[in-house]
């Protein structure tokens, strides 16, 4: 994996737990309660009433609003007060609407239970959004509006890119299962040719010198037969580059290749299959062949499995065939690795494995609106070292952080945003 070293990066906006004055009826406002501390955090910005919660005032009438959680889904329970003392939930009319950050908006709808109003529905993390209240009680009509943000932090584009933060779109892929293996690149045998004499005989000339790139047809060498002495042509039976010289005028040409002959766009990488792997390596499988600095990488597919296993090691040979191209960046003796897909899937949603964090006790990614960078707690699937599938938690064409993720924690962790309500 990649590091980064990243510059200091200044936060230009730090959005947490912003409260809004309230509206309506209601002569006063909510009261904030609390200064801010160093970082521009508030350390408690708003009242609580007896159960936690936040306390909503309108003249004598308060609403205390709280998301219970315990051995339940979060949902919603709410308090009403006249005069600070308990009014009965079955002499108001309460709703709610949650706009969160992707102006999605959230409507909940409250019944009586017991001494409180208990909201219709789970309310889904992160607990961050913009919130109404509206209540209705002894023909009065009230209405609060207020900020509560959890997992929020707003970062400039230019302290982001300054940072490295990359994003990407979430949406649907094919999913892959890899196995590594080591290899090495290797020309071919239909890439590869010598060049002999036909007829034992006299090396009258020699045409070609090591290294010399070379043409099919054209004449290599002329040799005199021991038996006719007649003079006859060799031609290059494929055109190349000569890489092994292994006569001189004058010698007697017998058994022995004059020339070897070998043409590099002709590669191909060898693999050695461990035991364990035999079974699922198969021809015709999807291979990306990178060189050992990882700078430089093609996708291949498996020619063909060499039956026959090495003794000492027991390994497999797997052959896979390189486009004409890769020679510009791959010669023949390079080690490589090669990343087989020996499974695939297609895959509704799924994420980065790279761009996953942890907040609290989940498993996240950051997702940017604008400027504006949030938590999305994740419900996830099967998961391959490049790709994570996601079953809950992030809607599809959602952008999310991939790369500098960590710096987007800590600018939250170092804001404060917590989960408290």
């Amino acid at each position: 994996m990649r590091r980064h070293i990243l510059p200091p990066v200044t936060r230009p906006i730090l959005l947490l737990f912003a409260l809004a004055a309230l509206a309506g009826c209601g002569p006063t406002a909510e009261p904030a309660k609390a200064a801010a501390d160093e970082h521009g955090a508030a350390v408690d910005e708003f009242e609580r009433g007896p159960h936690r919660g936040r306390l909503l005032r309108s003249g004598d009438f308060s609403v205390e609003v709280s998301i219970f959680e315990e051995g339940v889904p979060p949902e919603f329970h709410v308090y009403a007060y006249r005069k600070d003392k308990p009014v009965n939930p079955r002499e108001l009319t309460l709703t709610m609407e949650l706009t969160r950050l992707d102006g999605r908006v959230d409507r909940f709808s409250f019944a009586p239970q017991g001494e409180f109003l208990r909201g219709a529905g789970e309310v889904r993390e992160p607990h961050s959004f913009d919130v109404k209240v509206r209540a209705l009680e002894g023909g009065r009509a009230h209405q609060w509006a207020y900020a509560a943000y959890e997992g929020r932090t707003t970062i400039t584009s230019e302290a982001a890119r300054a940072g490295g933060v990359t994003v990407e779109t979430a949406g649907s892929i094919v999913m892959a299962e890899l196995v590594d293996m080591a290899g090495r690149i290797e020309i071919t045998p239909e890439g590869q040719a010598d060049v002999r004499a036909w007829y034992p005989g006299r090396v009258m000339a020699l045409n070609a010198e090591l290294g010399q790139t070379v043409r099919k047809g054209q004449v290599l060498a002329r040799v005199e037969s021991s038996h006719s002495l007649q003079t006859y042509s060799i031609p290059a039976p494929l055109s190349g580059v000569v890489i092994a010289k292994n006569s001189n005028v004058g010698d007697v040409a017998g058994g022995e290749a004059l020339f070897v002959i070998a043409d590099p766009t002709k590669l191909h990488a060898e693999f050695f299959v461990y035991p364990r792997d035999a079974e699922r390596v198969r021809a015709g499988q999807r291979v990306e062949v990178r060189t050992l600095s990882g700078d430089n990488r093609v996708v291949a597919p498996v020619e063909a499995i060499v039956p026959t296993a090495d003794i000492a090691s027991q390994t497999l040979m797997a052959h896979v065939h390189l486009p004409p191209g890769a020679s510009a960046t791959f010669r023949p003796g390079m080690g490589v690795e090669g990343s087989f897909q020996v499974a695939a899937w297609p895959t509704a949603l799924a994420v980065r494995t790279k761009a996953l964090q942890r907040f609290r006790d989940f498993t996240v990614v950051f997702a940017r609106v604008g400027n504006t960078y949030e938590v999305r707690m994740l419900e996830l699937g099967r998961q391959t070292p490049e790709w994570t599938e996601v079953l809950g938690g992030l809607e599809p064409g959602t952008q999310y952080v991939t790369d500098g993720a960590f710096l987007i924690r800590a600018d939250i962790e170092k804001s404060g945003a917590s989960h408290d309500h």
